[in-house]
């Protein structure tokens, strides 16, 4: 019998229903879970609607970093809500200027071989500790903070063994690039990517984050590292040595997939507008003119990160034509910056130093001039994700920012001139706990009311599938389109996400502005969707909300992971199809019979008559039984509602 890589371990550890079978549907106990503000809004709606006294995981934490400028009331409104409802379903509580969720989470309570869901697709960027860390839709992390198992499709494990060290001017950041160059942003899907082999021991836990975190943009479902000595120095220098456990493969261990990376080969590498997986070395695009350049985001949160870019700026000044914008990832990362002195030199350097949190990441400031060139950090550069429609981001490392901050164009750092800057980083950490507020005891939890402003809204009331839908299609998209194109973050739209009425109106306005009063109009109706549909993102509200305006089928050439689970946990059939040519055939306007869905879809296929055009197709979905009976009812919080019903009435 061949020995279980780690992926398997993590899984078979926390398994309590199903299979350990590629492809079939698998229940795993959640430990721990993260929300969110952009997110977690909507989640502590749901367990209000769930009827939840108090969380049942080991360790849940809501974060405010999203949505901080607090433009107007919304902003801060949302944020004393998610407070109260911390407060009153046991939640630990992250407040504004915390920092960003991910780095704050491995900081201060990553455990290795725990389970940890987030309402957030970067989630997974906690595989740096060993963990078994996933990203997901917000209701099924609501669904786990109630007690409930998380649902997944068992992946292949995607064994990535890592030889040689990273050179000078290369760093994690180029790994995960690297990934993404040779297999593009559907190349982990239905994957969990597992990094083991000499290499790994090079790579410091907070590396290994950066690598981990960009996971989501390769589409797996989550990535792995092991728990060995670099975890326990991250841990030690956090103050919480005594929370390491050693978790590795076993030395026969086997994998579904393989693939070998030569960190010694790597050389700095970019992802160039608009999407992480068109990635080229530095060299190829050098000398073209850049204007912004914006540091920080969980893809690269460490503070080696902020180090090696305050370093190479030391004695220097950023170009005259370049903002260069610092975010700082958290309170401590930002102590430990101005104690090195790290910080006076990027101050000196003529870097902007904001607030700990995601901003530009999200949309939420820092937006680009149109049509000129930022550099960022980030973990995406979807289109119009920055805030600009016409943007041109581009992913790099810290290294390949802060050389285009210096010479005003992308420029390989290899070719500045000055010998690659020798950092000494502190032993220890400067952790500080005492901006999290711990959870209130469950009798003082009970006494708490939720704090509720008239800009946060209610969850739509959804009704079940019909036995047949007859639906005009109302938009047709793309290949690649992201939920940041299906429901924007941003300035404008982020302050509605506590209220699904108003957000609603956003709803693909970045594909047609006219979709929202048209969905109104047209009531159910459908949308075609190319290859990889909902890439991107966690955000439920982008199924959601358009739910809200009539959507019940989006039929595909293929869905991303988190989206088309999404959809199903709120009554929309994700369904793809059989054949990608008759995607050619179906046009706006067509109207659409799906009939008999009660049985077609117990069968795995249904027919779809295109009535305008007097053709029929084919189309599959992937759903278990069940996420059918969940879409049969409506989505899962009608399932619940049901079921509690049921079990009254039989009590």
């Amino acid at each position: 019998m061949t020995g279980l890589n780690l992926a398997r371990k993590l899984i078979a550890a926390h398994l309590v229903d199903g299979e350990m079978t590629p492809g079939q549907e698998i229940a795993l106990r959640v430990d721990q879970t993260l929300t969110q503000d952009a997110t977690g809004t909507l989640v502590m709606l749901e367990l209000e609607a769930l009827g939840l006294d108090r969380v049942r995981t080991e360790v849940s934490v809501q974060y405010v970093d999203h949505n901080l400028l607090q433009a107007d009331d919304k902003n801060m409104a949302d944020h004393l809500f998610l407070r109260s409802a911390a407060q009153r379903f046991g939640l630990w509580f992250s407040p504004p200027g915390g920092g960003v969720s991910h780095p704050v989470h491995m900081q201060r309570f990553g455990i290795p071989g725990k389970t940890l869901i987030g309402s957030d697709s970067h989630t997974c960027a906690a595989g740096s500790l060993g963990m078994l860390a996933v990203g997901i839709g917000g209701l099924e992390v609501a669904l786990a903070m109630a007690g409930e198992p998380l649902y997944l499709t068992m992946p292949k494990v995607w064994g990535v063994r890592l030889t040689g060290a990273l050179p000078e001017w290369v760093s994690a950041k180029d790994v995960i690039l690297e990934m993404l160059r040779r297999h593009g942003v559907k190349g982990g899907l239905h994957r969990i990517i597992e990094y083991h082999g000499p290499g790994v021991n090079t790579l410091t836990a907070m590396d290994r984050h950066v690598i981990a975190n960009m996971g989501a943009e390769l589409g797996a479902t989550a990535t792995v590292f092991p728990s060995d000595e670099r975890v326990r120095e991250f841990l030690r220098a956090e103050g919480r040595e005594e929370d390491f456990v050693e978790l590795a493969a076993d030395p026969d261990a086997e994998y579904d997939l393989t693939e070998e990376i030569d960190l010694g080969r790597l050389e700095p590498l970019i992802a160039k507008p608009s999407s992480p997986g068109s990635v080229v070395p530095v060299r190829e695009v050098a000398d073209e003119d850049v204007h912004q350049v914006v540091v920080g985001s969980s893809a690269n949160p460490g503070l080696r990160d902020f180090a090696i870019v305050a370093a190479m700026l030391r004695g220097r000044r950023v170009h005259p034509q370049v903002s260069l914008d610092v975010n700082p990832t958290s309170r401590e990362i930002l102590a430990d910056l101005t104690k090195s002195g790290a910080t006076l030199a990027l101050i000196q350097s003529g870097a902007r130093l904001h607030q700990t949190g995601c901003l530009g990441c999200i949309g939420m400031g820092q937006a680009p001039a149109k049509g000129r060139n930022s550099l960022r950090t980030f973990p995406r550069n979807f289109p119009g994700r920055s805030g600009t429609l016409d943007d041109r981001v581009w992913l790099c490392s810290p290294e390949t920012a802060a050389a285009a901050a210096l010479t005003g164009k992308i420029t390989d750092p290899r070719t500045l001139g000055f010998e690659y800057p020798k950092l000494d980083l502190p032993e220890s950490a400067s952790a500080d706990s005492a901006v999290l507020e711990a959870p209130l005891t469950p009798e003082l939890a009970r006494t708490v009311e939720l704090v509720k402003a008239e800009s946060i809204g209610t969850l739509p009331t959804l009704d079940p599938l019909p036995d047949w839908l007859r639906i005009p299609v109302a938009l047709k998209t793309g290949d690649d389109v992201s939920t940041d194109e299906i429901l924007p973050a941003g300035a404008d739209a982020l302050p509605y996400r506590s209220n699904i009425a108003r957000l609603a109106d956003f709803s693909f306005t970045r594909l047609d502005g006219s979709y929202p009063r048209r969905a109104r109009e047209l009531g159910d109706h459908a949308v075609i969707g190319g290859d990889n549909y909902g890439q991107g993102s966690s955000r439920e509200h982008a199924a959601l909300a358009p739910r809200s305006l009539g959507l019940r089928a989006v039929i595909a050439k293929s869905f991303a992971r988190i989206h088309a689970s999404n959809l199903g946990n709120f009554g929309v059939l994700p369904l793809e199809f059989v054949d990608a040519a008759d995607y050619d055939s179906v046009q706006p306007g067509d109207e659409l019979l799906l009939e008999g869905l009660a049985d077609a879809l117990d069968g795995g296929t249904v027919t779809v008559r295109n009535l305008t055009r007097d053709t029929t197709f084919p189309v599959r979905h992937e759903l278990s039984p069940r996420q059918i009976a969940t879409i049969r009812a409506g989505g899962r919080i009608a399932q619940h509602a049901q079921q509690a019903e049921q079990q009254a009435q039989n009590a």
